[in-house]
């Protein structure tokens, strides 16, 4: 018998240790949060006991439960002796009137002992082990029934996964095909089923006119976009009926970029006081027929950022807002972006640095998971040829031929199919 320690900076990493080195028959028997991380102890060989194959218990997942149910009951009875001890008092006290004259120990003291955060928190640490480590067995399992049971379905799995498409948004298009048996025929109607599910704006913004305003993070290219917006429209309709608006107050490079530009159009370009009502600082401009409004890219936690939206939101302006979002940017930032943009009503998005992106997967995934309709695509420096209308087939083809060349790896599949599960039960819950 073969008893290890691995040591990692979470249960992932860790079990993915365990399989490399001591392989898939290896057996989980402990595990415990340590400082940097978790240390798992793993067996091979362990003895199991005689039982059907298919109901085989796991003596690692049995032995961490008793020992956390044991623990849980302990911490129960310790919090409900403190309420006994202080009645108990009460009553003693009651009874002997004389000795409540003398100075008596604080029956909290004992109570307190009894109670030991450290304790709870080292209970709650191990439960959160005991929960990943599940996950990730549970999530290695149904990979492991998927390929068994439904290889084809397998097989677009990792298709969908060389694509970099969420997990999610995966198992929609899968479940939309499982009747079709013929491979090549499957792998189309998910393609086709995942151009359905972007959405386009249904009208030009610049053709409609009014307000525009650009939002989003820094560094995502809002500035250089509406530089293309706007020469955009000059190149079309001339200079007599557009205007440029900056609310971006912090960045003097950015100031000069649009003055520069608005030279260079010969159109008027105005800076906003975030501390002035829109309507009235645009009131001068009313009839232009486009007004296109650059914003600064702030922190989540800035309050000038809220003023902006609220400013962007007034009714009296009407502003249409369209959220920058780089295509080079990774899911949770993705995710961050629309989550403090989306108060100041959103009318769709324009993804930009599609020419940097190694992968079109985790934006588009954002835009289908969001309802958010694209305006335009950027894909270069050059003002405005590198604007252009999308199109959802030729995103999914260009999507298609950003796909990873490697075949994602058995513990990359079990992972996912553990966040399927771990969302799976926090929606349930």
């Amino acid at each position: 018998m073969q008893v290890k320690r691995f040591f990692a900076a979470d249960m992932r990493i860790a079990m993915k240790m365990v399989r490399d080195e001591l392989g898939a028959d290896a057996v989980i028997i402990g595990n415990r949060r340590v400082a940097g991380g978790v240390e798992l102890t793993a067996v091979l060989d362990y003895p199991m006991q005689s039982a059907p194959a298919a109901k085989q218990p796991n003596p690692a997942l049995e032995a961490e439960l008793r020992k956390t149910q044991s623990r849980l009951a302990t911490a129960h009875a310790e919090l409900g002796a403190a309420p006994r001890a202080k009645s108990q008092d009460r009553q003693l006290l009651d009874e002997k009137p004389a000795a409540a004259a003398m100075p008596q120990p604080e029956p909290v003291a004992a109570a307190s002992a009894a109670f030991d955060p450290r304790a709870v928190e080292a209970m709650y640490s191990e439960l959160h082990g005991l929960r990943e480590l599940i996950e990730v067995q549970l999530g290695s399992i149904a990979w492991g029934q998927e390929q068994s049971r439904r290889p084809q379905q397998a097989s677009l799995w990792r298709r969908l996964q060389r694509l970099g498409l969420p997990a999610e948004l995966s198992r929609s298009l899968l479940e939309k095909v499982a009747a079709i048996s013929e491979p090549r025929q499957a792998w189309r109607m998910v393609l086709a089923h995942l151009a359905q599910a972007i959405k386009i704006s249904k009208h030009e913004p610049l053709e409609e006119g009014g307000v525009i305003a650009l939002v989003g993070p820094a560094g995502v290219g809002k500035t250089t976009t509406l530089a293309k917006l706007a020469a955009r429209y000059v190149l079309k309709y001339g200079a007599q009926n557009i205007a440029l608006a900056s609310m971006d107050n912090y960045r003097i490079g950015a100031q000069e970029q649009l003055k520069t530009l608005g030279r260079i159009l010969d159109v008027p370009v105005v800076q906003l006081d975030p501390n002035q009502s829109l309507s009235k600082t645009l009131a001068p401009l009313a009839r232009k027929r486009v007004i296109l409004i650059d914003t600064a890219g702030l922190p989540a936690s800035d309050p000038t950022l809220r003023m902006q939206l609220e400013a962007l939101s007034d009714r009296g302006v009407r502003s249409k807002n369209y959220l920058v979002l780089a295509a080079t940017s990774q899911s949770q930032v993705l995710k961050a972006a629309w989550h403090n943009y989306r108060r100041c009503s959103l009318a769709g998005c324009i993804l930009t640095k599609l020419d940097e992106a190694g992968s079109l997967g985790d934006v588009l995934g954002l835009t289908i998971s969001q309802h958010l309709p694209i305006a335009y695509l950027a894909d270069g420096p050059r003002i405005p040829d590198d604007l252009h209308l999308p199109r959802s087939h030729q995103l999914v083809s260009r999507a298609v031929s950003l796909q990873s060349g490697e075949e994602p790896s058995e513990e990359a599949m079990a992972d996912m199919f553990a966040g399927l599960y771990n969302d799976s039960s926090r929606r349930a819950g």
